[in-house]
């Protein structure tokens, strides 16, 4: 593989595919309410503040019968946590913590990376509560957004270049007339 990839991972309808969509800036991935939409890994690269990154979204993880479409899912987003370089494991914080949010928790803290919590559809104060919750999982401060209305991004890229070691290259200044 080349570069850096950031690997979103966490259950199904948490918003991975509508984070891809806005740190991309694309529709790339699809996104809808039905759960297993995404079944294989999409890959797509960005530059993000001058840095050049695999965005890697991941189908679920869950237990499958060898031979089934569920274990070839499961097989390509291990195969992808295992190339991440961070991960952003992502929650819906709406949702509270559930068991499929402890699972993918266990799976992102033996991957042996570096993993920032996402809280995902944090808008408004309908999140509020999931976000304390969130603590609980123990990846530290979780990082508020809402992705499909692009609210926190900002602060989730500056931790996902602290977590590559990186810095932003400075914006350029426009000439005044």
């Amino acid at each position: 593989r080349d570069g850096l990839h950031v690997v979103i991972l966490g259950p199904p309808n948490a918003g991975k595919s509508s984070l891809l969509n806005a740190l991309s800036g694309s529709d790339r991935a699809i996104v809808t309410d039905i759960a297993g939409t995404t079944r294989d890994v999409l890959r797509e690269s960005v530059r993000i503040d001058g840095i050049e990154l695999t965005l890697v979204d991941t189908a679920g993880l869950e237990e499958a019968r060898r031979d089934s479409i569920a274990a070839r899912m499961r097989a390509q987003s291990e195969t992808a946590i295992l190339q991440a370089d961070v991960i952003l494991f992502v929650i819906d914080v709406r949702a509270g913590i559930t068991p499929p949010d402890a699972a993918f928790a266990r799976v992102a803290r033996q991957s042996g990376k570096p993993v920032i919590l996402v809280a995902n559809k944090s808008e408004g104060r309908s999140g509020d509560a999931g976000v304390l919750d969130a603590f609980g999982l123990g990846f530290g401060d979780p990082v508020a957004i809402s992705a499909e209305h692009g609210e926190g991004l900002g602060g989730l890229i500056d931790d996902v270049l602290a977590a590559l070691g990186l810095k932003a290259l400075p914006k350029k200044k426009k000439k005044a007339d």
